[in-house]
């Protein structure tokens, strides 16, 4: 095993640097490690606080400075982060699992919710790479939606927009971001399009990029124990593809061999259900 797998799979203590609320019930978690600041956009942590479960979480923010998670408060290791303060101390491993293969041209960014984590990363590595990026994301409501400056400060700058949709019409257009979604593909051409939230939401983007044949890469969301390929937790059928190992980005060629998306789901146990 290289020293740098090693090194990765060691569970690294680590000083939460700052704490700012995005949202009702999301919270970014900002703190410095050396291996997660060499973190291609896409890939994940797995998160220890203390006296709960490891939780796998997609970094929203990549540097050698700084690295942030972006999290909602949804269960019991959650709950507890959230009683966190600046100076307290969590546990990471990893950087795990292949992240978003990035292209210059035309891009295509599409985010639900807290969804948009993994995606702001890259969308600072496109910037770069002299990408025109449009972001569409979305919220049930105004107080819901995150990173607003963040995606203030990429579209000040270039030729790049953002669309913003809420369920009720609070803020931007009233909506789902399939809506919008659509329409710039019916309005201009793009070179790749870029996805994470919802599996229904993902499910539906899919279907509209073959509809005007712009390949896609999806970040998928599963139950992982482990974050390494052992556990099973995460397989998906029937290539046996774990989400951990081989994702949790695919592109548009393997998410149509996958029979599980959007129907099954594994449960802690590992049980396979139906979504």
């Amino acid at each position: 095993m290289s020293a740098y797998l090693t090194d990765i799979n060691k569970r690294r203590i680590v000083k939460i640097e700052g704490i700012k609320d995005e949202g009702i019930e999301v919270k970014t978690f900002t703190f410095k490690d050396a291996l997660c600041g060499k973190a291609e956009p896409g890939q994940f942590i797995m998160l220890w606080v203390f006296g709960t479960n490891e939780i796998p979480v997609s970094l929203s923010m990549i540097s050698p400075q700084i690295c942030e998670i972006t999290i909602r408060r949804t269960g019991k290791t959650t709950t507890e982060l959230f009683k966190k303060s600046p100076s307290d101390l969590v546990g990471v491993r990893g950087p795990y699992g292949n992240g978003f293969k990035p292209v210059k041209g035309n891009i295509l960014l599409v985010g639900g919710g807290t969804g948009l984590s993994p995606l702001m990363p890259l969308a600072d590595k496109l910037n770069k790479l002299g990408s025109n990026i449009t972001i569409i994301t979305g919220g049930r409501t105004r107080d819901r939606l995150i990173f607003l400056d963040r995606i203030a400060a990429i579209t000040s700058k270039g030729k790049h927009q953002a669309i913003i949709t809420t369920d009720d019409g609070s803020y931007g257009v009233k909506g789902f971001v399939t809506m919008p979604f659509k329409d710039q593909l019916n309005k201009e051409k793009f070179d790749a399009i870029y996805a994470c939230g919802p599996e229904r939401m993902m499910i539906e983007v899919l279907r509209i990029a073959d509809e005007h044949d712009v390949p896609a890469q999806l970040s998928l969301e599963r139950v992982m124990k482990c974050g390494i390929g052992i556990c099973g937790h995460c397989v998906l059928d029937p290539l046996g593809l774990r989400v951990c190992k081989d994702g949790p980005v695919f592109d548009s060629n393997t998410l149509h061999k996958i029979e599980d998306l959007g129907k099954f789901w594994r449960d802690e146990s590992g049980k396979k259900i139906i979504k």
